[in-house]
């Protein structure tokens, strides 16, 4: 019990319990003043009817103050404890008729405890109500209104001044105690704030190294995208020119160009093999030592010379991120600047015939997106490169066919004329005539004006329609598209009757073969096919002399 009345309250709110444990202990302090009283009247009885009813007065006060603070009326209780010191200061002054000497001390005390719970209000209003109290307690005694009563002797005067002494130290205890309770919990808070401005920092310049790795890193694959997206622009182009284009000539320098804008290589070139497959030549390239190559003939021993010549012996890709590392890098004096390169094969099926190079002026220039976009690429060129090489070979088999077509129809059609020993038709009003050589080379008359249209079947002309118009008649358009499609009906169907005829005479040809044959079959001796064979070809050949020899020498 006598434990649990020294010991403070402690209630939820931290400053709120530090105020009561204060106001705890001044009231623990202020209980010597009772004790004091009783002491006094101890020492001298006279006294007693002076000092107990004080003492006992603030015993039941200081009981009162101890209640109302455990209840957690602190301030209630720091006034009434205040209060009665008050009091009891100004009654102790009204006996003393304003006598100070010990009483200052407990004036001390009293502006001292004011501070203490009631803060810089307190101080004042207790120094002010002193001042009143002593001014008028000094002008009673003047007037003679009162006088002092005081029993007290001077050996109680010390005991009091003692006591005082005690109190003002204790006080003073109490409130350098709560400066430094002060003091620490400020320090204590400065220390957390610095904590938690120092996480607070960590925690910032961890945000900010996230933002700018984020930034980072979201810039990267921004830069990636758009690096991406202008190797697929690339890859769209080349295949635009790829369709568009069917020279090679024309085709492999482009192709050159779009890689190297598109995918940042300063050198694109493009070798294809030799017919003999001994030497990778240099067919097209961007750059300007590229040119120069191109203009002396640069080529590479296949297998034998650099990373183009292993690419095109091999048919593997080769890449190469630090040329001076590579053993098989040929140094070009015409690209001086190469720090990394790239070869891919170009193959049409299993045969290698060829090899996309790229170089960089940067080490480790080729990142897997690269390799993977260029491997594309170099299919697609390969590609290109066979469909080309097989449309010029179709278009020149092709060429010669229609040549030898043409050959074929005009000396079909001039051995023709020179078998009809005719040079043509003529119309007129008496009808339609043979035209003789001389006919078909004569001028026409001044009256008169020809109009030729050719005669053309595939391109080759085998003859050619005139017709004789009146000297002043101008021919119109129509007419002349008529004549021009006459002359096209009359190409075709002298065309149709000449193959028909043609074809008559094979199966005629054909019969007569057939024919002499089954009248040899009929024989069964050397003698009677001999001369079937003999009679027969005579009849077929209008009574040539028909000669058949044995032997191998050509001798009967």
């Amino acid at each position: 019990m006598l434990k649990k009345f020294l010991s403070a309250p402690v209630f939820d709110d931290a400053e709120k319990t530090q105020a009561a444990r204060l106001l705890h202990q001044v009231i623990l302090a202020n209980g010597a003043m009772p004790l004091l009283g009783i002491l006094v009247a101890i020492i001298n009885p006279a006294s007693a009817q002076f000092v107990l009813p004080p003492s006992l007065v603030i015993a039941a006060f200081i009981g009162l103050s101890m209640a109302l603070n455990y209840a957690g009326r602190v301030n209630l209780a720091s006034g009434v404890l205040i209060s009665i010191n008050l009091l009891i200061f100004t009654f102790l002054n009204y006996l003393a008729a304003g006598e100070p000497r010990p009483l200052v001390l407990l004036g001390v005390i009293s502006i001292l405890m004011g501070g203490l719970l009631l803060g810089k209000r307190g101080v004042f209003i207790t120094a002010i109500y002193l001042a009143l109290q002593h001014i008028v307690i000094v002008a009673l005694n003047l007037t003679g209104i009162i006088s002092a009563k005081s029993p007290f002797q001077q050996s109680q005067n010390i005991i009091v001044t003692v006591v005082g002494d005690l109190l003002i130290a204790f006080i003073f205890y109490f409130a350098i105690h709560r400066l430094q309770l002060a003091a620490d919990q400020f320090r204590n808070s400065e220390r957390e704030l610095k904590i938690s401005n120092a996480e607070l920092k960590d925690l910032t310049e961890g945000l900010e190294r996230r933002v700018t790795d984020r930034t980072q890193a979201l810039e990267a694959q921004e830069r990636l995208a758009l690096r991406r997206s202008r190797q697929f622009e690339g890859v769209t182009q080349v295949s635009k020119a790829i369709n568009a284009t069917r020279n090679l000539s024309e085709l492999l320098p482009q192709i050159t160009q779009v890689i190297s804008e598109r995918f940042g290589f300063y050198h694109v070139g493009i070798f294809l093999n030799d017919a003999l497959n001994q030497y990778a030549v240099l067919s097209a390239a961007n750059s300007s030592g590229g040119q120069t190559m191109l203009q002396r003939g640069h080529q590479l021993k296949i297998g034998a010379q650099g990373i183009v010549g292993y690419v095109t012996k091999s048919g593997t890709p080769r890449i190469a991120l630090d040329v001076g590392a590579d053993s098989v890098h040929f140094n070009n004096p015409y690209l001086p600047g190469t720090r990394s390169e790239m070869a891919l094969p170009l193959k049409s099926g299993d045969e290698i015939i060829g090899a996309l190079d790229i170089q960089s002026y940067e080490s480790n220039a080729f990142s897997h997106e690269d390799i993977e976009a260029l491997e594309a690429l170099a299919d697609q060129v390969s590609l290109a490169i066979q469909n080309t090489r097989l449309l010029d070979q179709t278009n020149r088999l092709l060429a010669e066919s229609e040549s030898l077509q043409r050959q074929y129809q005009k000396d079909t059609w001039s051995r023709l004329a020179r078998e009809k020993k005719i040079g043509g038709y003529k119309y007129t009003i008496t009808g339609a005539t043979p035209l003789d050589e001389k006919e078909a080379d004569q001028k026409p008359d001044e009256a008169k004006k020809e109009v030729h249209v050719p005669i053309a079947l595939r391109g080759e002309n085998i003859g050619s329609l005139v017709v004789h118009v009146p000297a002043n008649e101008k021919v119109s358009a129509d007419q002349m598209d008529l004549i021009k499609a006459v002359a096209e009906r009359v190409a075709l169907s002298a065309e149709n009757a000449r193959l028909f005829e043609e074809t008559a005479r094979r199966a005629e040809r054909e019969q007569f073969i057939s024919d002499i044959a089954a009248k040899i079959s009929a024989s069964v001796r050397t003698e009677s096919i001999l001369k079937t064979t003999a009679k027969e070809l005579n009849q077929v050949l209008d009574g040539a002399e028909v000669v058949i020899k044995l032997g191998s020498d050509g001798n009967s």
